[in-house]
């Protein structure tokens, strides 16, 4: 599967991002991923592949780009528990300087690019995120309603702000949504207040707490990880993009 290493032009500068896409000449829908709070790495590269072998053209942009190329921190080849709390304490200054005016703003043009790209079909886009690249999908499905046909996030703090923020991010969303949750994220109190307010809004979706899960569950290069939680995260995720992208 090609994988293609891209600048896209931002209001602040150029976010680096790579692409994955089949090899095929014909055009395919486009995906939006976000990685997680770690970044792009070789474990964003292997999923964004494999995302692609399904039929998808998928741009993984670096969200902190405004720090530096990826990586913009240096990271072990494996991210253990031991390690996450240093890790973690590098990258919070990053992510707390990610303003929603800076995701916004971003996401206008991570969607320009990938709509322009042409290897990219006509028609609606999906956004998927892990972690808080999940609440960047979101935010991102959220502001562009009627170009955003599907959002999916996994083990993200969607609703972390409380039910005012949640309710403002929900009011424009048209997308259809999958949130798969990790257990040590979410108590069964919490998942049921956040899908009543799904239901309130009108937002097709699916939202479930993913069985035996700690938060990071689809990242194989950390402790978190769960195959059996990542197998599901596929399960899931691939069936919501063939009935949104493909039929349009």
């Amino acid at each position: 599967m090609p994988i293609k290493t891209l600048q896209i032009p931002t209001t602040d500068g150029r976010a680096d991002a790579f692409a994955a896409f089949p090899e095929q000449g014909e055009r395919h829908p486009g995906v939006l991923m976000y990685a997680d709070g770690f970044g792009i790495r070789p474990v964003l590269r292997e999923m964004a592949r494999e995302l692609a072998g399904h039929g998808y053209y998928v741009l993984v942009p670096n969200v902190f780009y405004r720090h530096g190329p990826a990586p913009v921190i240096e990271l072990p080849e494996h991210i253990g528990e031991e390690a996450r709390p240093a890790i973690v304490a590098r990258l919070m200054p990053m992510i707390e300087a990610h303003t929603t005016e800076r995701v916004l703003s971003d996401a206008d043009a991570y969607l320009a690019f990938l709509t322009a790209q042409p290897e990219v079909s006509a028609g609606l886009v999906a956004v998927t995120g892990y972690c808080i690249g999940g609440l960047l999908a979101m935010c991102t499905a959220a502001a562009h309603p009627g170009q955003v046909a599907a959002v999916a996030g996994f083990h993200g703090p969607v609703g972390a702000d409380g039910p005012e923020s949640l309710h403002l991010l929900l009011s424009t969303l048209t997308a259809e949504v999958h949130l798969g949750h990790a257990e040590t994220d979410l108590t069964p109190e919490a998942l049921d207040e956040l899908n009543q307010a799904l239901d309130a809004a009108g937002v097709d979706h699916t939202s479930e707490i993913y069985p035996g899960t700690a938060h990071g569950f689809t990242m194989s290069d950390t402790d978190a990880f769960n195959p059996s939680a990542l197998r599901r995260h596929w399960d899931r995720l691939l069936p919501l993009l063939d009935r949104t992208l493909r039929s349009t």
